[in-house]
């Protein structure tokens, strides 16, 4: 399959885009690396995401094909974390013409994020944007996700507030679109002065350093999955809201104890 779509993206007259399981992103590497090295104009929709593919056992739950494809230059990674932001992907898909784009798609149920958030300045556009803000804009920890995890970085927010810590959580659907901008625009997305971070993502925190720094966390999924239900796979392995919210604290009070060193 992949190869075919990089022959009709070099034959030219359309937009080939093809679809699979993420899982299966491994048979296909050679020819996404191909068209990442052509600079073929050709579109890939990878479904049943993570860990989240519980039932199907770990076999089929992709953990570090995120961190291994963002690898790959000239490739985009988008997974977006609703139906409004996989539009925005698609979006995002269509526009690009040097090269390959990569759709990530979970499998589960995710809550819908308000349209007005998501398509507001084109932030979802420019690979990342603020979908929820500290309260007082003025975050003293932020919370960056992908995918299925923007919501438990949404909980994880609410759950800090009760314990009177102002998070932002910003979603980063394509690292690659981020990278792109301006440094003011991942400035304004980012503050450099906050440097209590933490990653949410449900795959291998291997690349996250780059976002959260020395002085951050990520919460990950850094070896192979289980069978089991979806639900108790995020609980066994700590992708939830509680778990963000405690490293969330925890890099926090390191950051304070290092300033006041």
């Amino acid at each position: 399959m992949g190869a075919i779509l990089n022959g009709m993206a070099r034959h030219g007259g359309g937009i080939p885009y093809g679809a699979t399981f993420f899982i299966f992103s491994d048979y296909m590497r050679p020819s996404i690396r191909l068209a990442a090295l052509m600079g073929c104009r050709v579109a890939y929709v990878f479904t049943h995401d993570s860990i989240g593919v519980g039932e199907d056992g770990p076999t089929h739950q992709p953990v570090e094909h995120l961190a291994s494809l963002r690898a790959m230059p000239n490739l985009h990674v988008v997974r977006p974390a609703d139906a409004n932001e996989t539009t925005v992907a698609w979006k995002m898909a269509l526009e690009r013409t040097q090269g390959p784009t990569l759709i990530v798609l979970t499998r589960q149920k995710i809550p819908v994020l308000p349209p007005e958030t998501v398509f507001r300045g084109d932030g979802a556009g420019r690979g990342a944007y603020v979908v929820a803000e500290a309260e007082g804009g003025k975050p003293a920890v932020l919370l960056l996700a992908t995918g299925s995890e923007v919501s438990v970085a949404i909980g994880a927010r609410k759950l800090l507030a009760e314990e009177g810590i102002p998070a932002r959580v910003v979603s980063m659907p394509c690292w690659e679109r981020f990278e792109e901008q301006e440094a003011d625009y991942r400035d304004a997305v980012l503050p450099p002065e906050v440097t209590a971070r933490v990653s949410v993502e449900a795959g291998a925190t291997f690349g996250w350093e780059r976002y959260v720094g020395s002085g951050g966390a990520s919460v990950g999924v850094d070896r192979f999955g289980a069978s089991a239900p979806a639900d108790r796979l995020f609980r066994e392995l700590g992708v939830t809201p509680e778990k963000v919210r405690d490293r969330a604290i925890s890099v926090l009070a390191a950051a304070k104890g290092g300033k006041g060193a």
